[in-house]
């Protein structure tokens, strides 16, 4: 008997092995019509919503498809992002939730059409717009041009991503039915012979099917190459998308708006972006209604973990740093539930589904759980944690340190018995002075807060400044200007500082880190304790008795915190949660004598202080 039975489930699983196998080698065919996208030769719309995998746990990449699934997406659409796959230059990363090919697999199984934007730059509101910091350290190189050094790098990249990628695309059995070129590249440059150079970086990697550019409508004429499907962002006039479109593309279509913003993100010290699902479900309305297709930037935001946020920065407005929750009021929240706005959206596309079509029952909201009074009884005083340093003259940036983000000490010693302003000049980011082992101020760059009046005590002085690299900008003029650390020099009573000595912390991981069991003082300091669970669910750190900081969790970096939000909770996943002892570190650079957290079933993400 039981014979049979094992003969019976060995049956079962070859057979659906094969149906999987062949559903997946099933050939389909994606082309541009005069007029719409044309699948398997049918028209096709696509209703796609944007997704960044490095911004969803990897076990919770399904559980989001399937979100999007029952809003009614067809699509998927994401950015690649070169420096988390290349962090240092030649090493190459696609393991953990940087496996992006299979995130796409995954969408082929969820039955999702997936839209890759691979460009180099990505701006995304990430870390250096996608770039890796090591660019900078080549001298003369200049990202987004025709300079030979950057266009070495960028090939070298472009072909890596090719190998993960170009197999998975429509015309070779896959699921990417369409592959995104540079970045609104008209926001930035208009440089046809460049972009002409970026089509056949792709081509030459593998990437043969449909190309395409997208820019904001103003832009599109000059970030558009001939020959290309050129998109449009940022707007949802049907008459005025083909408009654009037509004066673009020889008078044809398809019409297809690459980023379609039902709301927006946010950065620290700035009101929470919301916007009413009321406003934008009429023109998702619209827009479906004349059969034109849309990505939703974004349809889940997720977090932006690690140290990944980008900033803005013109020179009509201060430098402004993102925040580690990229919740950006969409559809799916932070932690991938249904919003009120999922559901009027999913209404307005249940209209326009194919005669027969019904979407699948919205998967029910994860469950979430509030934890008591954490303890955090260790201590690790960063001024005793400091590793071998390097000396000069005048102060070293990251770049020269060859560390990506994260923070460098800088220390000298001068002195005393005497009082001045203390100057830091083109500070990048924010920094916490110390003098003699004792916190005295902070500096920040997003007030031009860049001096502080000190008192130095008599006798030989140990002035340390502790600089956290806040996010290299993402957008614009400044991309080519983003090192970081004390990128100048200091000053102080008006003469400049000399002889260094400068120690990397870029905090990657707490290897290493010594503690104790008490901190009595005020400086920098790494707070660990553990907590335990009966059962695991999704939880948002509260940190509103904290300063400024940034948490982890079984060895996952949550993001930063800072109190004076909007953001003022930190969401931690259930996948990376156990049963039994849970280990927490905090890394708190203002108000070290904390020593207890608890966590609520809900976050907190618009309280400014």
């Amino acid at each position: 008997m039981s014979l049979k039975v094992n003969l019976k489930a060995l049956l079962l699983a070859a057979l659906i092995t094969v149906q999987l196998q062949s559903r997946a080698q099933v050939k389909h065919t994606f082309a541009f019509g005069d007029t719409d996208f044309l699948l398997d030769s049918k028209p096709f719309q696509m209703i796609s919503g944007e997704m960044h995998y490095p911004r969803v746990p990897r076990e919770a990449w399904r559980a989001r498809m399937k979100m999007a699934k029952a809003m009614g997406l067809n699509t998927i659409g994401t950015y690649v992002f070169w420096n988390l796959h290349e962090p240092q230059k030649g090493k190459f990363d696609f393991s953990g939730n940087n496996d992006v090919a299979e995130f796409v697999k995954i969408a082929q199984q969820e039955g999702l059409w997936v839209i890759l934007r691979p460009s180099p730059y990505v701006c995304a509101e990430w870390e250096f717009g996608g770039y890796p910091y090591w660019l900078q350290n080549q001298k003369g190189l200049v990202v987004r041009s025709k300079d030979p050094q950057y266009l070495k790098e960028y090939e070298t990249y472009i072909k890596e991503i090719g190998k993960q990628l170009a197999p998975l695309q429509i015309n070779h059995g896959g699921n990417i039915l369409m592959v995104q070129i540079e970045n609104e590249y008209g926001s930035y440059g208009s440089d046809k012979e460049y972009l002409a150079i970026n089509e056949k970086l792709f081509k030459e990697a593998g990437f043969d099917g449909l190309l395409y550019t997208c820019d904001p409508a103003a832009d599109v004429a000059k970030g558009h190459l001939p020959g290309m499907l050129p998109a449009v962002n940022g707007i949802d006039n049907p008459a005025r998308v083909r408009k654009i479109v037509n004066d673009n593309h020889s008078g044809k279509g398809p019409y297809y708006v690459a980023e379609w913003y039902p709301a927006w993100f946010d950065w620290w010290g700035t009101q929470h972006h919301t916007v009413p699902a009321s406003r934008y479900s009429v023109h998702l309305d619209t827009v479906l209604a004349a059969g034109i297709s849309i990505n939703m930037y974004m349809f889940h935001g997720g977090t932006t973990r690690a140290f990944m946020n980008g900033a803005n920065y013109k020179d009509t407005s201060p430098y402004e740093p993102q925040t580690s929750s990229y919740d950006y009021d969409a559809p799916l929240d932070e932690a991938g539930n249904a919003t009120p706005k999922f559901l009027a959206f999913r209404s307005v596309i249940e209209k326009y589904l194919p005669k027969g079509k019904t979407l699948p029952p919205v998967p029910a909201a994860k469950p979430a759980m509030h934890i008591n009074a954490i303890k955090l009884t260790q201590t690790g005083v960063l001024l005793s944690n400091l590793p071998v340093p390097r000396s000069s003259a005048k102060p070293l940036t990251f770049e020269d340190l060859n560390q990506a983000y994260g923070y460098v000490l800088y220390r000298t010693t001068l002195t005393g018995g005497k009082a001045g302003i203390l100057k830091v000049k083109e500070l990048r980011d924010y920094a916490v002075v110390m003098v003699n082992g004792k916190t005295v101020g902070t500096m920040d760059r997003r007030s031009v807060q860049d001096s502080l009046a000190i008192t130095l005590p008599a006798g030989k002085v140990t002035l340390d400044i502790l600089v956290e690299n806040m996010g290299r900008v993402n957008f614009g003029k400044y991309l080519l200007t983003n090192k970081k650390g004390i990128t100048e020099k200091v000053l102080f009573a008006g003469t400049e500082l000399t002889g260094w000595k400068t120690y990397s912390l870029p905090f990657a991981n707490l290897t290493g880190i010594k503690y104790a069991a008490s901190n009595k003082g005020n400086t920098p300091a790494v707070k660990k304790g553990s907590f335990n669970l009966a059962t695991v669910a999704d939880t948002y750190l509260d940190m509103r008795t904290w300063g400024k900081g940034v948490v982890w969790v079984n060895g996952h970096n949550l993001g930063r915190y800072w109190s004076i939000g909007p953001q003022q909770t930190i969401y931690l996943p259930a996948e990376w949660l156990r049963k039994g002892v849970n280990s927490i570190e905090v890394l708190e650079l203002l108000k070290p004598e904390q020593t207890q957290l608890s966590s609520l079933n809900k976050p907190i993400l618009d309280q400014l202080r």
